[in-house]
């Protein structure tokens, strides 16, 4: 096994600090050795100081999306955290459902991993609408730094265990079979999704429009505070007035700090 100096960690850390905004702890070095080693392998190279040059060097940003894949948590489930959808069903969508007058709703969800929580709200919305959602554009934007998980989030494919989470009505109405063990979402809630890749370090994201709804759960807990505060202002300018930010319930805002409204544990809105 090839091993890792302290300034090499310290390297790749900076790195995945300043372009990810992924705060890598000096107890993280086991795991950068364990998921970095068979790149370094393949690539036959004998040390990380060797790959930290070619990860610099490399102007085709495949080296880049590489490390990001291999270094960054994409694990996720439907429903998870379920007490957020559970509001977003009984409270955010009725509200706007009265409110939003030109029926072009706007829910982003960002870090969506391979997919279960924009697809999730997909059919919150497709159950919540109901009758009048030919009526509405309600599409949901989800985006992540990985083109591997968004490559297998707009599949739509899933392992049968994954889906026992779900409601027994929707595992009908919404899936369908694939295979032995696996079923794919339909057509309609696919459709309902679109993907994108977004580094969420951008310095000013690339949306004409403001969103009634952000979730950007589970991510904030990988950056320092700094970064974390950076990017809570950036989604507050991207939050339509009156919408809500939902956050991972291990996460929480700084109140002094934020012009968020506390609503809920993990809940918050632009008011």
């Amino acid at each position: 096994m090839i091993s890792i100096t302290d300034q090499e960690f310290r390297q790749i850390a900076e790195y995945m600090r300043t372009h990810c905004g992924v705060f890598l702890k000096e107890e993280k070095k086991a795991l950068v050795i364990g998921r970095l080693q068979q790149v370094l392998v393949r690539e036959n190279m004998s040390s990380f100081s060797e790959y930290y040059r070619h990860l610099l060097e490399d102007k085709t940003g495949k080296a880049a999306a590489v490390l990001v894949d291999k270094l960054t948590t994409h694990h996720t489930y439907f429903m998870r955290e379920p007490e957020h959808f559970r509001y977003f069903r009984d409270h955010v969508l009725p509200y706007l459902r009265r409110t939003v007058k030109d029926r072009d709703l706007r829910i982003w969800s960002a870090a969506c991993s391979t997919g279960e929580e924009p697809y999730t709200l997909a059919m919150l919305l497709d159950e919540g609408l109901g009758g009048e959602k030919e009526a509405w554009d309600a599409r949901v934007l989800a985006t992540d730094i990985s083109a591997a998980v968004l490559a297998a989030a707009e599949q739509g494919i899933y392992a049968n265990d994954k889906l026992e989470q779900l409601p027994a009505g929707w595992r009908l109405r919404y899936f369908q079979p694939c295979g032995e063990s696996r079923s794919r979402l339909v057509e309609a809630i696919r459709r309902q999704v679109i993907f994108r890749k977004l580094n969420l370090m951008e310095p000013v994201f690339p949306f004409r429009k403001k969103f009634h709804v952000i979730f950007c759960r589970n991510v904030m807990i990988y950056f320092d505070p700094r970064t974390r505060q950076e990017l809570v202002d950036k989604l507050y300018q991207m939050t339509e007035y009156g919408g809500w930010l939902f956050i991972g319930q291990s996460e929480t805002l700084n109140r002094d700090a934020t012009p968020y409204r506390y609503v809920l544990p993990s809940v918050y809105r632009k008011c």
